[in-house]
């Protein structure tokens, strides 16, 4: 049998069963990632604040020319409309049939550039696009021309085939990784990819089972530790990956959390926490419900037997599944962007156009022991008082879609200037947050509906120099959209110089 084919089998999570493939032959797991994997740290407790910051719609900017804005309620479709509702945006370029959860872009050594989106929402439900006969897995572009993208291959290892919301590039290393996972989790098998070399052809350096459970991850900035989260599963797992081709597990905490981001240092973890699914219903201890912030100080030393504490923890009214919180800073002043997805019933359960709508929120981490919500990112259908009157719309009848939120997405983490967030059935939304106490919506894109509500779930990649955003919906492919009207408030590159534009004048939404 050659090296790169060498087989084993994982059995984990009441019995099931992974085959994996080890490149170059080495063994599945080593000892000290199995020791690791028994360790379940306990959770800390600290008390939780409440944020009493009012939830309320963001206000609207004026809609350019060339936009073809919504009719009514801000977010609402409530009817097919072949050619989508757009505002300050155009569509320069699409590919595939499918997406899912993520959209990544590099720029290699040799200047290629690259995009990479996972094509499926839940797998195998469409393990072959009926359409294109394209396979699923996680497509590879090459963007060399932005009008007309080309799929180089597609990754089709077994996280790769299957990330649900895992995938994730670090830019500095130029690793590509993924954990398979799907709704809940699944056994943790982890993919890294090294793209450095020649970004439309990646070049796989492992594919391991050291992920425990998989549905979520993060990247510590650095590019040295992946971490997979499983979000019903309980688990969190630190992996060192400072040799992509023998990743080694270094922590394994238990927390009821869905997703994580890691701070700049690689010193605190931001928890999308309390958000099992179903929740909390297999026995953890009780979870705190909205953001943690998480000492991992002692994981990124590399400390044996590393130990982590609970910082400080915040919720906010209507909190549904928190779904992830990535750091950012203004003028110096550290932030965090959050967003919840789905909507759910007073009981706390997923529900179609459910009463609660977590949609998005920024949040103040100056005190990272006593975190504050200083705004809300929120469109009038996701308002309690709006939900009856937009029960009958065809986006409003899926429980894990609907008029709510899914991810949110900044071009940088030192004064991003916009932040782009997917809304589900309302399209992809795009919000100046130069003032975080005071975000405003200056774009937004509802791709056309003849097939069906909108599935924006991706979270987005830009490229602020052509003043573009690229994400995928789950129903209609990859899109590369460009910002149009000088919206975008983020200021060009020094090659070519121009003043920052400045925001829109305010107006109430039609």
């Amino acid at each position: 049998m050659p090296r790169r084919a060498a087989l084993s089998l994982l059995l984990v999570a009441g019995g099931l069963a992974l085959v994996t493939v080890v490149p170059g032959g080495q063994a599945a797991g080593s000892a000290r990632s199995q020791v690791a994997l028994v360790a379940t740290p306990p959770i800390g407790r600290v008390a939780q604040v409440v944020s009493t910051a009012e939830q309320a719609p963001t206000p609207q900017g004026r809609c350019g020319p060339g936009s073809v804005p919504e009719p009514g309620l801000q977010g609402r479709v409530p009817d097919a409309t072949p050619v989508g509702y757009r505002c300050n945006v155009e569509v320069v370029g699409t590919a595939g049939e499918s997406g899912g959860f993520k959209v990544e872009r590099y720029v290699d050594a040799a200047g290629h550039e690259c995009a990479y989106y996972d094509t499926t929402l839940v797998f195998p439900t469409n393990a072959v696009n009926i359409t294109s006969g394209e396979l699923t897995g996680v497509a590879v572009l090459d963007m060399s021309d932005p009008a007309n993208p080309v799929r180089t291959t597609t990754l089709v290892t077994p996280a790769m085939q299957s990330p649900h919301e895992s995938l994730l590039l670090n830019k500095k290393r130029g690793l590509l990784a993924a954990v398979a996972g799907n709704l809940v989790f699944a056994p943790g098998q982890v993919d890294l990819y090294d793209v450095s070399a020649d970004c439309r052809a990646p070049v796989l350096a492992s594919t391991l089972p050291v992920g425990t459970l998989g549905h979520e991850s993060g990247f510590a900035p650095d590019g040295n530790t992946f971490y997979t989260a499983s979000l019903g599963g309980g688990t969190i797992t630190g992996i060192d990956v400072t040799d992509p081709a023998a990743p080694e597990v270094v922590w394994l905490g238990r927390f009821d959390t869905h997703a994580l981001s890691i701070s700049d240092d690689g010193n605190r973890a931001y928890l999308a926490a309390g958000a099992g699914f179903p929740r909390n219903e297999i026995g953890l201890p009780a979870a705190l419900s909205g953001l943690v912030v998480l000492d991992i100080s002692e994981v990124q030393a590399r400390v044996p037997d590393p130990q982590t504490r609970i910082v400080g923890s915040t919720t906010w009214p209507n909190v549904t599944i928190p779904q992830a919180a990535l750091p950012f800073t203004v003028d110096g002043k550290p932030y965090l962007i959050e967003s919840d997805e789905f909507s759910t019933d007073d009981a706390g359960r997923v529900a179609s156009n459910g009463p609660h709508v977590g949609a998005a929120r920024i949040i103040d981490v100056s005190d990272e022991t006593a975190p504050q919500v200083v705004s809300d990112l929120r469109l009038e259908v996701n308002e309690q008082e709006n939900r009856a009157t937009v029960a009958g719309d065809p986006g409003a009848t899926s429980p894990t879609g609907g008029y709510a939120g899914h991810y949110c997405a900044i071009p940088q983490r030192a004064d991003p200037g916009i932040a782009a967030c997917t809304f589900l059935a309302s399209g992809l939304r795009v919000f100046d947050i130069r003032d975080p106490r005071k975000p405003v919506e200056i774009a937004y894109f509802v791709a056309p509906t003849d097939g069906g509500p909108n599935a924006a779930l991706a979270s987005a990649s830009f490229v602020p120099e052509r003043s573009e955003v690229w994400y995928s919906d789950g129903d209609r492919g990859f899109y590369v959209l460009r910002l149009t009207n000088g919206v975008w408030p983020a200021a060009r590159p020094a090659a070519a110089p121009s003043a920052a534009a400045p925001a829109p004048p305010v107006q109430a939404p039609p």
